[in-house]
């Protein structure tokens, strides 16, 4: 019995195996075998995939099932990757790699130090002074001036503010008292927001948005100041709406994208055409044509997936989303202290958000937003602030199974 226990527990990661050769195998029969660089770096990612996991289980880190989903996602959107762009194929890799060694580093340091809840200057002052150092040094791509550039190589500090955002309103919630009222909180929460509307980054604005309201009408009381938070968002959107042409044009296009197809509407009708033509089953991978669509690595990469997997694979895809979303939600249900809780909440809202919202944006259900796809879409600083929110999320599921922390009394 105690055999068939630990089988069915290191069940799941055969499926990854399974599903990494079967992939890793297909895109390099599509490259063609003079090279076996994919084969060798898809070798050596299920390998390290396969090391982690089992260091997990071995340990008793703590929930078993969040980081071999990570790896199914992240495997998926490599091999698209090198199907696409092999380049960027091998740096996602690297990326995953260092993603890996952060999160257990996240893991460990979440667990070493206990008073997290006491810093909310900290959190404060660290993600503020990250949002100007980014209008100083900041870069301005697709519209947005949320990147920063060092040699070669760009990435986003709003990715390492929504953590610190998170730990902020946690902190607030666990000692309000600290901010003196609830509308000094709003100011710094609407501080944030507002930087975030100077750089012309509305998916982060949404995004942002999106969980302090969510966590705001959990555990404060006051339904009225709901109300006007909702009123003021509103006025955001206005206002964004009246000073940014390219919110303008995404608006418009998302109304309409037939009447400029050939101009502004390209992008979103060629997804449109990408996922109508892998039907259910898909076209088979590498035999769609997916690079139709600009930016088809970062913004549209679930597009391909449904051209060349179908819309059966763009399903499977939503379902592992869910599943690490169950994950996070059972998670928070287990924490008992309101720090911890909300922490755990709140990285499974961001994530759940931020799928929500650029695979609606791809499938024309809301206006499309320039954020990435969770672990699938290339980017190394969303990936990288991924391992690190769910290795936190890691040591919480720990922290839960151990009893750690004592209930608290609600806030007002």
């Amino acid at each position: 019995m105690a055999g068939l226990n630990k089988y069915l527990i290191r069940r799941p990661i055969y499926i990854l195996v399974l599903l990494n050769i079967f992939f890793f195998n297909l895109v390099q029969f599509y490259h063609g075998f003079e090279d076996f660089t994919i084969l060798v770096t898809g070798g050596l990612l299920t390998l390290l995939m396969v090391i982690c996991y089992y260091l997990i289980v071995k340990l008793n880190m703590g929930d078993q099932y969040i980081f071999l989903i990570m790896s199914i996602l992240s495997s998926l959107g490599i091999v698209m990757l090198y199907r696409l762009i092999p380049p960027l194929g091998f740096q996602q890799v690297t990326w995953f790699g260092l993603g890996t060694i952060l999160y257990f580093l996240s893991y460990i340091v979440f667990k070493w130090i206990k008073n997290w809840d006491q810093y909310t200057y900290f959190y404060l002052a660290a993600g503020i002074l990250l949002f100007i150092i980014t209008f100083v040094f900041g870069t301005t791509i697709k519209g947005a001036t949320n990147w920063i550039q060092i040699g070669g190589h760009t990435f986003q500090p709003a990715e390492g503010i929504k953590i610190l955002f998170v730990f902020f309103i946690a902190s607030y919630f666990k000692y309000p008292e600290k901010l003196k009222n609830t509308y000094v909180f709003l100011g710094f929460v609407y501080l944030h927001i507002m930087f975030l509307v100077l750089q012309r980054d509305m998916g982060m604005v949404m995004l942002f948005y999106s969980v302090f309201i969510s966590i705001y009408y959990i555990y404060h009381s006051d339904r009225k100041l709901l109300f006007y938070n909702i009123g003021a968002s509103i006025l955001i959107g206005i206002f964004s709406y009246f000073t940014m042409t390219h919110v303008q044009i995404r608006l418009e296009t998302w109304l309409n994208p037939w009447r400029d197809i050939a101009g502004r509407g390209y992008q979103i009708t060629q997804s449109l055409f990408a996922i109508a033509s892998g039907g259910f089953f898909g076209t088979g991978l590498g035999l769609g044509r997916p690079d139709y669509i600009p930016e088809v690595h970062t913004d549209f990469i679930f597009s391909a997936i449904c051209e060349e997997l179908g819309v059966f694979g763009g399903i499977a895809v939503i379902l592992l989303y869910f599943i690490l979303v169950y994950r996070g939600f059972k998670i928070t249900l287990m924490t008992r202290d309101i720090f911890d809780k909300i922490i755990a909440l709140s990285i499974t809202l961001i994530y759940s958000y931020q799928t929500f919202i650029i695979i609606g944006g791809v499938v024309k259900l809301i206006p499309l937003t320039g954020i990435t796809l969770p672990f699938i879409s290339y980017g190394g600083s969303s990936m990288v602030s991924a391992f690190v929110a769910f290795g936190i999320l890691q040591a919480l599921s720990k922290k839960s199974l151990e009893g750690e922390g004592v209930v608290e009394i609600e806030q007002s």
